[in-house]
């Protein structure tokens, strides 16, 4: 298992746009990709329940990658989370 914190840069935050393109990302992997932030947990692979958490500019998210690519995974997703929130 693999995990990272990130803060939100994105002044609107998780809105709709950086949600799609986020689980579009968390389902080119095999693993299990878990976001948590502020009491709530969703998978990343779900654009509702990502959606429905309400992250917010400043949130602290904590990812939480499990599975047979894990390493690569949460590579990938730091990534994501650097470049796009």
């Amino acid at each position: 298992m693999k995990t990272f914190t990130y803060t939100i840069q994105d002044e609107i935050g998780i809105h709709a746009r950086p949600a799609g393109l986020l689980v579009k990302a968390a389902k080119g992997y095999e693993s299990e990709i878990t976001l948590t932030c502020k009491g709530k947990k969703a998978s990343a692979a779900k654009l509702m329940a990502v959606m429905g958490m309400g992250v917010k500019c400043g949130d602290e998210v904590t990812v939480t990658v499990e599975g047979a690519d894990e390493t690569a995974a949460a590579k990938g997703m730091e990534e994501f989370f650097n470049s796009n929130l």
